[in-house]
């Protein structure tokens, strides 16, 4: 009987300590994946800017590099111990985004998005997202109860989205704000939210989004409203980067060009390797692979739902799902831009598109998600 109680206590240690390998090699797939794309999408645009073709690739594969060593350090750190720092880690993100408005902010494409100290750049939106989940996770859990009482739940959680929504959109970054708001609500339905505070919840942010547009009509927001209604209006001013977009999809047909073979990439489509290498993903490898880089995402999003159905406990249950939400968000969100399917925002493709501080967001979080997966063998 003791024998067969020890070989049961090592399957369970060898379980907790394995993870979830399908997690892991669809996130390395897809980072490998992205620096091959990114090569190929940003190929002329390197040399236009910077006179050398591979100046993205090498700084796409160093930020892989640091994002493997960050995924690998949260997978080993228990992840309970962010419960013990969600105050002082929501904290310091506040403090980061107000920093952005002194002049350690840096102003790139009319909009400040960065702090630079020392010749290093940070995104404090990017940063927002992950303390949002740490904080709200840590808040909920403490009391499954506290979601059902709008005074000590809801009320508290709606001030943090106003406090990062407010300080993200005077960025301007409409786009990371829906994001992050849409990740505390998330979180909060996960834990049990009220479904008429939900629909209140997401029936006022889209009046106040709108509206928001609306009182602004010489903003960038409007003019992106605008030309999304009917991009091949001004093909050649506002609707000229989705008409781009659109013709890079429509190229590639079923199968693609063939990769490396894009045409919109040759400075037509502005910023290919950013917000719309969808579109060169689209043009060069074809419909199959949009559809297979679409499903790798379906699975990606449905093992940080398996991990947190099968979490230890209410935390880790809450972080996974957050996790999975600031994910699946993302990915709908660029595909949606990329495919004209909603106005034009800054939203990155998770693991794929080129940016340091997005793609070690991302492997950092699938590192917890790993570190959740493995305690829940416990």
């Amino acid at each position: 009987m003791a024998k067969k109680s020890d070989k049961s206590t090592r399957i369970k240690t060898r379980k907790m300590k394995s993870g979830d390998f399908v997690l892991v090699i669809i996130t390395l797939g897809l980072v490998i994946f992205g620096i091959i794309m990114v090569f190929s999408a940003s190929y002329y645009t390197s040399i236009n800017d910077v006179g050398n073709p591979y100046a993205y690739l090498i700084r796409d594969t160093v930020w892989a590099g640091m994002g493997l060593c960050l995924m690998l350090t949260t997978a080993v750190v228990d992840y309970r111990i962010y419960a013990k720092f969600a105050k002082p880690i929501v904290i310091t993100s506040v403090i980061l985004l107000v920093l952005l408005f002194t002049p350690l902010g840096i102003e790139r494409n009319y909009a400040t998005r960065w702090l630079g100290v020392g010749g290093i750049t940070i995104m404090p939106g990017e940063i927002a997202k992950m303390a949002a989940i740490i904080f709200v996770s840590w808040f909920l859990s403490r009391d499954p109860k506290t979601i059902k009482s709008f005074s000590k739940g809801v009320a508290p959680l709606l001030l943090l989205c106003g406090v990062y929504g407010g300080l993200i959109i005077k960025q301007p970054n409409l786009s990371t704000a829906i994001t992050v708001c849409i990740i505390i609500i998330g979180v909060m339905f996960v834990a049990g939210l009220n479904w008429f505070y939900l629909v209140g919840l997401v029936g006022s942010g889209a009046v106040g989004i709108l509206a928001l547009i609306l009182l602004n009509p010489n903003s960038h927001w409007m003019k992106r409203l605008t030309s999304f209604m009917d991009p091949f209006a001004d093909p050649l001013n506002t609707g000229y980067q989705v008409v781009q977009s659109l013709l890079a999809l429509g190229s590639g047909g079923l199968f693609g060009l063939g990769l490396g073979r894009s045409i919109q990439k040759n400075l037509y489509l502005p910023e290919p390797q950013n917000d719309f290498i969808f579109a060169i993903i689209g043009e060069e490898l074809g419909f199959i692979g949009c559809l297979i880089l679409i499903i790798c995402y379906i699975v990606l999003v449905w093992r940080g739902i398996h991990i947190a159905l099968n979490a230890a406990d209410l935390f880790g249950t809450l972080m996974a799902s957050g996790i999975s939400i600031m994910i699946g968000v993302q990915v709908l969100l660029n595909i949606a831009v990329v495919t004209s399917s909603m106005p034009a925002t800054g939203v990155t493709l998770p693991f794929v598109s080129y940016g340091g501080n997005a793609l070690m967001l991302f492997m950092g979080s699938v590192g917890m998600l790993l570190n959740i997966s493995r305690h829940s063998a416990e």
